[in-house]
Parts: structure tokens; sequence; C-alpha cells
């Protein structure tokens, strides 16, 4: 999806680029936010940040968050601003992180002082590191998502996040997961059809 000076929207699933409609850069300079850096053990004299309280970043110009089905940003403009003022250079310009899906993202003016761009993810199971490839990366690790129902969900996403939860209930107990109780139960129809072979060899899981 591609923003531009005058905000018009072009579908493209993996590069976005958003202007803010003024050519004053001074008026659109965003206040910076300290972020805490945390170093990153598996890769030689890397870092990550720690994202912020919606699990993306603040930097000087935009800021950015996120859910697993969303990626919300925010860019700061003048006071007063409309969607069509002005034809400055691109703030964002680059290849998303991960590709998005066109026909579910908008965008919108906020109380005439910040545009805000709604991004639907193609993958809803993965946080993103950053939003544009190349950009600061924050620690996946540290993302800390809002509480959340199932019956929120959507029924792919319902389902790969039950299972998920079952398998690690099953794990911590020591239990096979979905998959391999599937696999013993197709084995255990296998046994049964074919009674004079040898299974003895055979390990199953408990």
């Amino acid at each position: 999806m591609a923003i531009i000076s005058d905000f018009e929207e072009e579908q493209t699933e993996t590069q976005t680029k958003v202007a803010p409609p003024s050519e004053s850069s001074s008026s659109l300079k965003a206040e910076k936010k300290e972020v805490k850096v945390e170093d990153d053990k598996g890769k030689a004299g890397g870092s990550k940040l720690v994202p912020n309280k919606g699990n993306g970043l603040d930097l000087e110009k935009y800021s950015w968050t996120q859910s697993l089905q969303e990626v919300n940003i925010m860019i700061p403009v003048p006071a007063g601003t409309k969607s069509r003022d002005g034809q400055p250079a691109p703030i964002i310009d680059g290849d998303l992180f991960q590709s998005i899906k066109p026909d579910e993202c908008l965008w919108s003016i906020e109380d005439q002082s910040a545009v805000s761009v709604l991004l639907t993810k193609q993958n809803q199971t993965d946080w993103w590191k950053s939003l544009v490839k190349g950009d600061p990366e924050i620690d996946t690790q540290k993302v800390e998502p809002e509480p959340s129902k199932l019956s929120d969900l959507d029924s792919e996403t319902r389902r790969t996040v039950e299972k998920m939860m079952f398998d690690q209930r099953q794990k911590q107990m020591g239990r096979p997961t979905s998959d391999e109780m599937q696999q013993q139960e197709l084995m255990k129809k296998f046994m049964e059809q074919h009674p004079n072979m040898d299974f003895s060899k055979v390990k199953m899981m408990n």
C-alpha cells in the first residue's frame, strides 16, 4: 500500500510510502521518546529495541503499534492539516516487514493533527520486528499482547491459537502433542488393518 502526498491509496502488498501534507519540515518533527536497548546475544554486535506499550516503536517522525492482526501508524502533522495539503517528500519509504491485505487497509486524519494508517496483516500469527525492512528492530520476546477472548479471533487464527495452547499444555505434562496424537491414531488403525505384520520394533509414545 502506498500513501503519497495527496494521501491517495495505491494497492500493493510489500511497499509503503507515507508523506505529510505540508512542506514545513520544522513543524513535522515529532518529539523523540527514549527507548531502552537490549543486547542481542544471538547477533554479534547487534541490538534490538524494547517495544513501546503498543508492541511497536516510537521513532522521530512517526510511531507504530501492532496486534497480531493489524499494524497502526501514527504520523504527526501540523494542526489544521487537510488531506490534500502540500507535496512533501515521503516520510516512510521502503518494503514492509511482511505482506498485507491492501483491500482491508485504510488511512484517516485524526483531529487534523496526525495521519493514522491502518494495515491489515496477511499473516496474522506473527509479530513484526519492524515496520519497514532495514529499520530498527524490536525484541519480539518483549511483546506483551493485550488480553483477548478467543471468540474475538477469526476461525483460522482461533484454531491455530487453540492448537498451540493445547500442545503447550501437553508438553508441560510430558504428553504427546496434537500432531503426535494424530500420528499415533493413524499407526493404531494401520496395525489393526494388518494384524499379521510385526510391529514389535515400532515405538509408540505414551
